[in-house]
């Protein structure tokens, strides 16, 4: 080390400096404090020094003192938080393949929005058809948290489907009241087959999160929510916007029909009847992940896919050798069996090979022809 004898010396007798003898005071100060008063934090002991004390500690200096004192404010109850363990009460049924319903009372969906007017809390529960694009029914609660709506609606929906021999999906995200026992008491031994969203997913049900969006937007704007002036008229306005919307509103999704004469129409037998619903195949992704995964497997399946003009590129199909002439032919067929086409198979082959030795490209390339 290139230091001087006398400095180490002149070094070593050296006392404390200022800084370092006012933050021991500090430190001292910022014990002491705690020891008396354990359950303030930093900035109430950096505070309580300030006032008391006359010291000029910031807040940020003291948090430092607590730090290094390994320190921290004492509660008489500690929070312990554990983790949410994430369990589906009932199987989701649908995911992506809305599409695919084919009748009415095939699928409702179900779902709870809420009202604001003034001093007013209103909270309406909707079931909806996701065939007809039909309002089944719904109920309003002026409490929050109320689930006799919940209760009542689905009352509805089984009185409704009295008589129907084919099962009906009900579907509903995993709210506290659809995933009761009181809830799902009521539907037991009927036609109706629960189904539920996944957990923090409200993209699993999409037809009731948008009816939830624009229905807020023509009740407000259309139907002067807002300048009602009590509870009971605002459900009455609800029930009129009920009415309209099933009787009157043209649906762009059904052919700008109403949803009521859409379903009249199908009981008339003048709607084409299909069978979609029940080949389903419901999946986890999203509808756009699992087209391009169908369009990535048919590029790379495809025979003449992403390669050269004359058929050098793309997956070409697998050679194996006929049993008994060692000859390489296509699929185990090839001219000694006499089919012409196999034959055409065999001398585009090589065309293509004698062409790839001469392309400059790879084969998973494109190139062209001088």
């Amino acid at each position: 080390m290139s230091v001087s004898r006398a400095g180490y010396y002149k070094w070593k007798k050296r006392g404390k400096s200022t800084r370092a003898l006012d933050r021991e005071k500090l430190l001292a100060d910022v014990m002491r404090v705690h020891d008396q008063h354990s359950t303030h934090g930093y900035r109430w002991v950096a505070a309580f020094l300030r006032i008391n004390e006359k010291g000029t500690a910031c807040d940020n200096m003291v948090y430092k003192c607590f730090r290094y004192l390994d320190i921290t404010a004492q509660t008489k109850h500690k929070v312990k938080s554990r983790p949410r363990r994430v369990k589906d009460r009932f199987p989701n049924l649908i995911f992506s393949t809305w599409e695919t319903v084919d009748r009415p009372r095939q699928v409702i969906v179900s779902d709870m929005t809420a009202f604001r007017i003034l001093w007013m809390y209103v909270e309406v529960t909707f079931y909806f058809d996701v065939f007809t694009k039909e309002i089944v029914t719904h109920r309003c609660g002026d409490r929050r948290g109320d689930r006799n709506q919940y209760i009542d609606g689905l009352e509805d929906v089984k009185d409704l489907l009295k008589g129907q021999t084919e099962p009906c999906v009900l579907h509903t995200d995993q709210g506290s009241v659809y995933a009761s026992m009181a809830y799902n008491d009521i539907i037991r031994d009927t036609v109706i087959v629960r189904s539920m969203s996944r957990a923090g997913k409200p993209t699993d049900n999409p037809v009731n999160e948008a009816l939830n969006g624009w229905i807020k937007e023509e009740l407000m704007i259309d139907f002067k929510l807002e300048q009602c002036r009590s509870v009971q008229e605002v459900k009455e306005v609800i029930a009129r916007y009920v009415k309209y919307y099933n009787e009157q509103r043209p649906c762009y999704a059904i052919g700008y029909d109403t949803p009521a004469n859409y379903r009249r129409r199908f009981n008339k037998g003048e709607l084409p009847r299909k069978d979609t619903f029940s080949r389903r195949q419901p999946s986890p992704l999203p509808k756009f992940v699992s087209k391009r995964k169908k369009d990535d497997d048919k590029t790379f399946l495809s025979p003449s896919g992403g390669g050269c003009p004359s058929g050098g590129g793309g997956l070409n199909r697998p050679q194996e050798r006929t049993p008994g002439d060692g000859n390489l032919n296509t699929f185990g067929t090839g001219p000694d069996h006499g089919n012409p086409a196999d034959s055409a198979m065999q001398s585009g082959n090589a065309e293509n090979k004698a062409h790839n030795s001469s392309c400059p490209l790879s084969e998973t390339d494109s190139c062209e022809k001088d």
